[in-house]
């Protein structure tokens, strides 16, 4: 490529460190996250649920029909 042809793309204005991240969305909810726990898990705050996880109930249970 020669200096006086232009740059397929430009370069973002400041450097590479001026680039804003990207923008990731909740899986689940669709809106934008900001804190980073929610952007390396990609669910907000409000869609991740309780803390505890499930809780399981002991008891019997019936089989699935034509089991």
């Amino acid at each position: 490529m020669h200096s006086d042809e232009p740059a397929l793309i430009p370069a973002p204005a400041g450097g590479p460190a001026a680039a804003e991240p990207p923008v990731l969305r909740c899986r689940r909810c669709g809106r934008p996250l900001h804190d980073p726990e929610s952007r390396i898990l990609r669910l907000g705050p409000g869609c991740r649920g309780p803390e505890e996880g499930t809780k399981v109930v002991p008891g019997e249970q019936d089989s699935l029909p034509g089991l």
